[in-house]
C-alpha cells in the first residue's frame, strides 16, 4: 500500500498508508479526528534549483527528442587541427635522408630502425 499525504486545516500535513482504491477518498487526522483531503507536496529541493541549471534542464529535455542532423551549411569550417575537413594544413614529415639513402628521424622515436 502507499503512503499519501492528507492535510489538516489546524494541524498540517500528516501521512497516511491507504490502498490505491480508497486514495481519493478523506481520511481521518491522527490528533484531531476531522477528515481531511489528500493533497499532493512538491518537492522542497525542485525549486530551490538556481535558474541557469534550470534552464540548462529544461534544455536538455528539449532537446533529448530533437536530433541535429549535420549538413554542409551547418558545420563550421574553421575547425582546430585534426578535424579531418578540407581546410587542413600540410604536415612537413621529420624525416631526413643520409647520403646512403637511409631514413632518420631526428626528433621522434630514436630507437627505431629504418626500412
Amino acid at each position: 500500500m502507499p503512503v499519501y499525504d492528507y492535510k489538516c486545516k489546524d494541524h498540517g500535513v500528516f501521512h497516511e498508508l491507504v490502498p490505491v482504491s480508497d486514495s481519493g477518498h478523506t481520511q481521518k487526522c491522527p490528533t484531531c479526528g476531522e477528515l481531511c483531503a489528500r493533497v499532493i507536496i512538491m518537492s522542497p529541493h525542485i525549486p530551490a534549483i538556481d535558474a541557469h541549471t534550470r534552464e540548462a534542464h529544461e534544455r536538455n529535455e528539449k532537446s533529448a527528442n530533437e536530433p541535429v542532423f549535420s549538413t554542409l551549411a551547418s558545420r563550421d569550417k574553421k575547425h582546430g587541427s585534426g578535424c579531418g575537413c578540407e581546410h587542413q594544413k600540410e604536415k612537413k614529415s621529420k624525416m631526413f635522408y643520409l647520403a646512403d639513402g637511409s631514413k632518420i628521424f631526428p626528433s621522434q622515436r630514436p630507437w627505431m630502425i629504418s626500412h
